[in-house]
């Protein structure tokens, strides 16, 4: 459950509460004690005779925040500015959240600790970190590193993990390769950077481990094409780079 109020703009998933000639009231699942209103002009394109032939109460819809006044504590949603695709995103990824707040307890439950001293502890990090408490049980699922990598530690990372690995599927896999690049040339710097900038790609990242060496991090549906792609990848740096007068290899471990 997120604190504070949505954002302008934001998709929200609501519960309809009441329906009135008006616009309908709901509730927003997300946001712990907060409602909005949604006015009949926001209900559905083009004209509306009657309001529940398009709504009814209890029903979960995904809603756009239009304004939100907080020193009134109102929230004005829209229906009909949510096409199909966005609401088919946003209901997934809710599901998401639902699934990612069930395993969240389980890891308090490892830890022998209340949920609510977690969420305090590291919950609310992770969620400002990736995103999402989804998105961090996904990253830990598929790399089992990010967690240090993105500063955090403790008891906890542990069994985080653990549950993540047991509990998550990955949508894709991650692999990594290393290239040792060496120069003897004035601007080498620059050499190295340019080649390393040119095989980067939305698949492909590249970080700096220490001289000479170069981590290249790959991301794909499967392994097979991951490691198709870390091979080119690390083909076009060695290529490149022996062009520029640079010395160059790659390995796929250390």
């Amino acid at each position: 459950m997120k604190k504070g109020y949505p954002e302008t703009g934001e998709l929200v998933i609501a519960t309809v509460k009441s329906i009135k000639p008006y616009g309908a009231f709901v509730s927003l699942d997300e946001y712990e004690g907060k409602e909005g209103f949604i006015h009949i002009g926001e209900i559905a394109s083009g004209w509306i005779k009657y309001i529940k032939d398009h709504i009814r109460e209890g029903q979960k819809v995904v809603c756009k925040v239009l304004r939100v006044d907080k020193s009134r504590g109102h929230i004005d949603l829209s229906l009909k500015r949510v096409n199909e695709h966005q609401r088919r995103e946003k209901i997934q990824e809710w599901k998401n959240e639902k699934k990612a707040e069930n395993l969240f307890k389980i890891v308090a439950e490892r830890l022998g600790k209340p949920v609510d001293e977690c969420y305090e502890e590291f919950g609310y990090e992770l969620m400002d970190s990736f995103g999402s408490l989804y998105g961090a049980f996904e990253e830990a699922a598929i790399n089992e590193d990010v967690m240090s990598e993105e500063g955090f530690d403790g008891d906890w990372v542990e069994v985080f993990i653990q549950v993540a690995k047991e509990n998550i599927k990955p949508p894709y896999v991650r692999i990594s390769g290393y290239v040792e690049l060496t120069t003897t040339a004035p601007d080498g710097i620059e050499h190295i950077k340019k080649v390393l900038a040119s095989a980067e790609s939305e698949n492909v990242q590249i970080s700096y481990v220490g001289a000479p060496r170069y981590r290249i991090y790959v991301r794909a549906e499967d392994y097979k094409t991951a490691e198709e792609i870390l091979n080119n990848a690390a083909k076009k740096i060695i290529e490149e780079f022996q062009k520029l007068g640079g010395e160059a290899e790659f390995k796929r471990r250390l």
